[in-house]
């Protein structure tokens, strides 16, 4: 049965309501990849300072437990959620029920299934989006696709009482991950650019060509470029390596299937990433990375950063699939079954500005500066002073 909420004040994003009494004991509901649980960082931030005698247990998937494992956070345990409907999925509703939950907080999407699975953790009270059709919950918040992921989080717990205390997602270094970065890293001269060239989604992903171009460009600056990839992009990784110059290709290292500490420690030495909404991109931005992001303009509305001091953005603006006219924007119309990049519209020139930015800010300024038209004062930096 839903409540109705009476706010005793109003938040940053919207209302706060009263906080649940006697919370001992809070469960978060997170699937999917790391980016989903990095955007989703700040909402438990504000949980744990407004219960900060609870004790947050996060429902999330193996790459959730990776990252957290030995990293200090709100976060005090992960339980890795089963196959949905499967008997281990039962064994861990069952072994969850029998620990007292007192709040339980739905993060993952309208809710047409995890709000059902979060009302069978016997949570005294739950909060969460509620899309229409969705399992009611004790407080509820309208879903609506187009809403920052990072934002939607925080209005969310704001129905448990939680003020954001952060806007933007941190992660602490680990010494594990400081010790990878020196073996992976080493002395390597110069700044370091690492390149993410996939995505889940195939059409978010920018095309081969243009990341060529963009590691080329690199490499002419005198910078040490590491491309980094999931197992199953190893295609893509050699098809990209295949059209850069020979005469350059050997200087670019590939990082393919690392363990986290090892794709975090690279990251945390990084002078700038560049990559496709994914991922990686969230956490380099988490680690205090700069970024120079590749975005399909409706994921820009719902994974966008916030700030453009440390991180850029390039937007392509596509509203139609270039192959069969389909909507791209209507989140109810149904996906074609077309996997051509929805990006390819962002020039090549637009990102490696950005990148130069990036690369004076630490002291280097690229060869292709003065050739692109510059002007000197924003060659040299001058401009920004």
């Amino acid at each position: 049965m839903s409540m109705q909420i009476s706010p005793p004040g109003t938040g940053l994003f919207g209302p706060i309501a009263r906080p649940f009494p006697g919370v001992g004991r809070i469960v978060v509901l997170r699937g999917g990849g790391v980016g989903d649980l990095v955007l989703a960082l700040p909402a438990v931030q504000a949980l744990a300072a407004a219960y900060p005698a609870a004790r947050i247990t996060l429902l999330g998937s193996a790459l959730h437990a990776a990252l957290l494992r030995d990293r200090p956070s709100p976060i005090d345990d992960v339980a890795v959620l089963p196959p949905r409907d499967s008997r281990a999925e039962n064994d861990l509703l069952d072994r969850i029920a029998t620990q007292a939950v007192d709040l339980g907080v739905q993060l993952h999407g309208g809710g047409a299934w995890s709000n059902g699975f979060l009302r069978r953790t016997g949570a005294r009270w739950t909060v969460g989006s509620r899309a229409e059709g969705a399992t009611g919950l004790t407080r509820t918040v309208a879903f609506r696709y187009y809403q920052h992921e990072m934002l939607r989080a925080l209005e969310v717990v704001g129905l448990a009482g939680a003020t954001p205390v952060t806007l933007e997602p941190s992660l602490t270094v680990t010494a594990r991950e400081e010790a990878a970065a020196e073996r992976i890293v080493g002395a390597s001269p110069g700044p370091i650019v690492v390149v993410h060239p996939s995505a889940t989604d195939p059409r978010r992903r920018w095309p081969a060509g243009k990341f060529a171009e963009v590691i080329e460009h690199c490499l002419r600056a005198d910078a040490s470029v590491f491309v980094i990839g999931a197992l199953e992009d190893r295609a893509l990784l050699r098809d990209i390596l295949r059209r850069v110059h020979p005469r350059e290709a050997g200087r670019v290292r590939c990082l393919v299937g690392a363990e986290m500490s090892e794709l975090c420690g690279l990251l945390t030495r990084a002078t700038v990433f560049v990559g496709n909404d994914s991922g990686p991109r969230h956490l380099a931005k988490a680690l205090g990375v700069p970024t120079v992001g590749i975005f399909w303009i409706g994921n820009l509305v719902n994974a966008g950063p916030l700030n453009r001091t440390r991180d850029r953005v390039l937007t392509a603006w596509t509203t139609c699939c270039q192959v069969c006219g389909s909507t791209l924007t209507d989140e109810g119309a149904h996906r074609c079954a077309h996997d051509n990049s929805i990006v390819a519209s962002v020039a090549t020139s637009e990102v490696c500005r950005e990148i130069d930015e990036f690369l004076t800010a630490a002291g280097v300024v690229t060869p292709l500066r003065f050739e692109s038209g510059l002007p000197a004062e924003v060659a040299t930096g001058e401009g920004s002073r």
